[in-house]
């Protein structure tokens, strides 16, 4: 992840000088701008705003509607957890648990301190025959147990 340096705030002004006074480019300028500080912060989003005039409360919406849009750091590896209908008759809960509770995470927190991780919940990932399962960045796990989990994860760089 790129942090907020003088270069990515550099590329973000290349980015805007670019669209600015293009219509309909707001989806394609945060998708540029999430590349490089690797999600959208404050600053950030004020910043799209105010050089392609939109107004900030139609740029939130158009990050709060999205998915693949995040407004806070994510971490190196994205692990997502499937809780569709065969991983959760399996036992996905007990695997996402195991996970939560492997990775430190408390309540609410879906990114671990040191951003080596973030957790995220699907709805399906296509493998049920594996069910549960997970995948970890473009790697998917299957028939997990809660006791399999732990050794998954210490094996991700």
């Amino acid at each position: 992840m790129v942090e907020k340096s003088e270069k990515a705030w550099e590329e973000l002004s290349q980015l805007l000088d670019k669209y600015r006074g293009t219509k309909g480019c707001v989806i394609p300028v945060l998708q540029q701008a999430q590349a490089i500080f690797g999600y959208l912060p404050k600053d950030v989003l004020l910043t799209i705003s105010k050089e392609i005039d939109v107004p900030i409360s139609q740029i939130y919406g158009v990050v709060t509607f999205y998915a693949q849009f995040h407004l806070n750091p994510r971490g190196k590896n994205i692990v997502r957890s499937c809780q569709g209908t065969a991983c959760h008759v399996r036992g996905a809960k007990l695997v996402l648990e195991a996970i939560k509770e492997k990775l430190g995470l408390a309540e609410g927190q879906v990114t671990t301190p040191d951003l080596k991780f973030t957790l995220e919940t699907v709805a399906c990932i296509g493998a049920c025959g594996l069910a549960p399962c997970v995948m970890i960045n473009d790697d998917t796990h299957g028939r997990l147990t809660p006791e399999k989990i732990g050794a998954i994860l210490d094996a991700v760089e």
